[in-house]
């Protein structure tokens, strides 16, 4: 399960207002959600922004990716919207120091099978038809 931070929209029809709230990428937008971080409402001036500073900073240490517009959000707040990188050992090579993988040949090529040859001698024929045709 991959976890993102979006905004969930609520409000009546033209006054949109959104929540901001950690749910499972593959949940639709207005869908079921695991937290609310916060909330967002453009409409007054300046616009509003909520946010539970240490609830979203939680989420993105786990590993929990922000939209793009939520990201825009918590910069403007200026709350870090990506967790550190994992260290990496010293002993483990790079990744270009890898061999490339070389294709598999195989021992024989496979056998043409009788409805492949029905289906090439059919393709011959209609061509050849084509060709008088015309």
């Amino acid at each position: 399960m991959s976890v993102v931070i979006r905004l969930m929209r609520a409000g009546a029809k033209k006054r949109p207002f959104y929540r901001m709230v950690a749910a499972d990428s593959r949940r639709q937008r207005d869908g079921r959600f695991l937290e609310i971080l916060g909330h967002y409402n453009p409409l007054t001036q300046p616009y509003e922004l909520v946010v539970h500073k240490d609830k979203v900073e939680t989420w993105i240490n786990k590993g929990a990716q922000p939209s793009e517009q939520v990201a825009s959000l918590l910069r403007s707040l200026g709350i870090p919207t990506h967790s550190a990188p994992p260290a990496r050992p010293a002993a483990s090579p790079a990744a270009g120091d890898k061999p490339a993988k070389k294709p598999v040949k195989r021992a024989k090529p496979r056998a043409v099978t009788p409805r492949k040859l029905r289906a090439r001698a059919a393709r011959k024929a209609g061509k050849k038809q084509a060709v008088k045709a015309g």
